[in-house]
């Protein structure tokens, strides 16, 4: 089964308390869900019309994992504290071969 990520891209955060509070919550509940943080912060550097905004990179073992994170109590806790706080996107994509 190939790995899948998660890659979340942020735009804008309007309310940084709740984006701490949902950071403090968010990395316990995805990493107790097999998820493992790759990268987190801003670009080095965007091409192509990319926007200099915050990524995070999350590694998992499968589709049904990363799924299963995002769906999980854990993780819905923190991201109820998030609210609308950021916009932002986040995409789960299986590995290439």
């Amino acid at each position: 089964m190939a790995k899948a990520y998660w890659v979340a891209t942020y735009r804008a955060i309007k309310n940084p308390d709740a984006m701490a509070a949902y950071a403090k919550l968010s990395r316990p509940a995805i990493e107790a869900a097999g998820g493992r943080v790759l990268a987190r912060g801003m670009p080095a550097a965007a091409f192509e019309h990319g926007q200099m905004e915050r990524v995070v990179l999350i590694e998992f073992d499968s589709v049904v994992s990363a799924l299963a994170a995002y769906e999980s109590p854990a993780y819905k806790a923190a991201h109820d504290l998030l609210g609308d706080g950021a916009d932002r996107d986040i995409r789960i994509v299986e590995a290439a071969d």
